[in-house]
């Protein structure tokens, strides 16, 4: 059985995105979405240049609204805004399971582009640790191992 997961934050230029591209690498299977309450632009140019480091190309993705995804039914709704609850969108539709998987968030950054983008590798990583774990709990993955 296919899982349907969305992923939701604020601006949907970083984290999500992120996490979306790194799930999709473990697993092709999945039918993965991410948004945010406040849409970005843009996809952030950070996100993609530190996932590309790990051979993750999310260049293609885009911020989408989270209304968007409203009527659409989950089996995993996943917030990846901070640990402070509050700042964290919450998302009314027809969810399964709700997770929250809290990372700081890169885009607020400072300092010389290496020192930004040191920034943007730790919550990287943190992501890629993190979702894993969360892949690795879904009861029905048939043959995940094989897959990774």
């Amino acid at each position: 059985m296919k899982n349907k997961i969305l992923i939701i934050c604020t601006g949907n230029s970083c984290r999500s995105q992120m996490a979306e591209g790194y799930l999709r690498s473990l697993d092709h299977e999945l039918e993965i979405y991410s948004a945010g309450t406040k849409p970005e632009i843009k996809i952030n140019p950070n996100a993609v240049e530190v996932m590309k480091e790990i051979g993750i190309d999310i260049n293609n993705q885009y911020p989408k609204n989270v209304n968007d995804f409203v009527l659409m039914n989950f089996d995993y709704v996943i917030t990846v805004c901070d640990s402070a609850k509050e700042t964290c969108p919450y998302f009314a539709g027809n969810v399964k399971h709700r997770v929250h998987l809290g990372f700081e968030d890169p885009a607020d950054a400072e300092g010389s582009k290496e020192e930004v983008l040191s920034v943007y590798r730790k919550v990287r990583d943190q992501i890629r640790e993190e979702f894993k774990k969360f892949y690795e709990s879904i009861p029905d993955n048939i043959n995940k191992e094989e897959r990774m």
